[in-house]
């Protein structure tokens, strides 16, 4: 495949496709709000027929999934994941341009959802349409899922696949995010970890309470919940919970070789985020980097109570909830964290503590000496001038587990993030310089994946 020619396309229409993204970013669709879904999920379905797919907008008892399929030369089959949902954008006030208005300067596009997960979608179209100019018709069949619940759990993603397997079968899945280091290297995370995501709350009357009258004779919720958050995670760090740790997967000797071949981050985590030390004595090296995503954790992500604005308010409160997140590690299963979360509280006396689950799935991760895995670092490294390193797991959660254990793909993460795209925060951005590699470096994947058989592929490059 002469993808000179397929380089110099993608260059010349990269305005068209920032245009396109621009389009697409400019469209809210804040899942946590509500706000655009239907409107961001139609639009994505036109961005797909308008490159010949077959789309169908599938309505869910949350928001609508895309799906999206065209037949290619081969008979292999390459599933995209992706999503259109997107963060809220507040505090609105920290952006330096509207989030909704996207706005190109410094070699950079600005806007909410820029990176997470717009830039990914259109960057991979953009690599369609080089192909199509070029051969006509696209290498390999190719498919396309995007939810519009992934920035909130993907509640209910895990049941649709089960329901839609033969509709999603596929040889193997690119999926949603990659991108580069601080170092510029493009980097591969063959693993997410599970959540379970729920906020616990507790009511101690119907109304608040002066708190000269009840603060020596009635329930004060803040301190209720307090009590009850105490009896989760010790200062060792450990979470107390019975039963917690009893289907860890301990990583294996090979996740250890990969994080070993891997430079110390301790002192650029601590430039980056302005942390003085690491927790359980930690202070770098590869057992910093297999504790950041192989263990357990417990974090309380919010809490809410009483009175919290200026000046002074004596008030007992009547009501108390926190925001609670538990990444799991591999092996760990959601429905019986919740059951043990549950034992453990009414042990502990705390059986008026309310818990509601918010979402969250199992982990799972793909064996990094897959042939699909080499490939997709392959092809990038021509690209990125790089070799793409390897990391068995990263700390974050995404709904891969029913990819990997029900629909049997391996999953590979590759794009165009780098480390200042401040996803989830104001001024999320993308550089165009890594929205036009991962572009690259897709049409070079659809254009080898024919080729790649159990023992690995024969790369036909010029």
């Amino acid at each position: 495949m002469n993808y000179t020619k397929i380089d110099t396309y993608l260059e010349t229409h990269l305005d068209d496709s920032i245009a396109e993204l621009s389009r697409l970013v400019a469209q809210p669709s804040v899942g946590a709000q509500n706000w655009g879904m239907q409107e961001c999920a139609e639009l994505v379905g036109s961005l797909l027929e308008k490159r010949g797919f077959k789309v169908e907008i599938i309505p869910t008892e949350g928001a609508p999934i895309v799906f999206g399929e065209r037949e290619g030369k081969s008979d292999k089959t390459l599933l995209f994941y992706n999503h259109y949902d997107v963060q809220p954008a507040e505090p609105l006030e920290l952006w330096e341009t509207p989030p909704f208005e996207p706005s190109r300067r410094d070699g950079k596009l600005f806007g909410r959802g820029v990176s997470d997960d717009k830039g990914h979608l259109t960057s991979r179209l953009h690599a369609l349409d080089a192909l199509l100019s070029e051969n006509g018709d696209l290498p390999c069949n190719v498919k396309f899922i995007v939810e519009g619940e992934e920035e909130t759990g993907s509640l209910h993603l895990p049941a649709f696949i089960t329901a839609n397997q033969e509709k999603l079968a596929a040889d193997a899945c690119i999926w949603e995010f990659g991108g580069v280091d601080h170092r510029e290297i493009p980097m591969q995370y063959l693993g997410l970890r599970g959540i379970c995501y729920v906020e616990l709350s507790v009511e101690t009357a119907e109304i608040d309470v002066h708190s000269g009258t009840g603060g020596s004779i009635f329930p004060n919720a803040a301190w209720r919940l307090v009590w009850a958050l105490n009896t989760l995670k010790g200062s060792d760090e450990k979470i107390r919970i019975p039963g917690w740790y009893d289907d860890v997967i301990l990583p294996t000797a090979r996740d250890r070789e990969l994080f070993e071949a891997q430079p110390d981050v301790a002192e650029e985590y601590k430039t980056r985020y302005g942390v003085k030390q690491f927790l359980k004595g930690l202070t770098g090296g590869v057992e910093l980097q297999m504790a950041e995503v192989f263990e357990p954790t417990c974090t309380i992500c919010g809490l809410t109570s009483g009175y919290q604005g200026a000046g002074s308010k004596t008030v007992l409160p009547a009501r108390a909830s926190a925001k609670v997140d538990f990444r799991l590690a591999l092996g760990q299963k959601v429905d019986k964290c919740l059951e043990l979360l549950r034992q453990h509280l009414d042990a502990e006396g705390f059986s008026d503590i309310q818990i509601e689950f918010m979402g969250g799935g199992p982990a799972a991760k793909t064996d990094p000496d897959d042939p699909f895995i080499q490939l997709v670092a392959d092809t990038a490294e021509e690209v990125f001038e790089s070799k793409m390193e390897l990391i068995p797991m990263v700390g974050g959660s995404g709904p891969n587990y029913p990819f990997v254990h029900e629909l049997k793909l391996p999953v590979a993460t590759a794009g165009l993030g780098h480390p200042d795209t401040r996803a989830h925060a104001p001024n999320e951005n993308i550089r165009l310089d890594l929205y036009l590699k991962h572009a690259r470096h897709m049409a070079r994947l659809l254009g080898e994946f024919s080729n790649i058989t159990k023992g690995g592929f024969h790369a036909r490059r010029r």
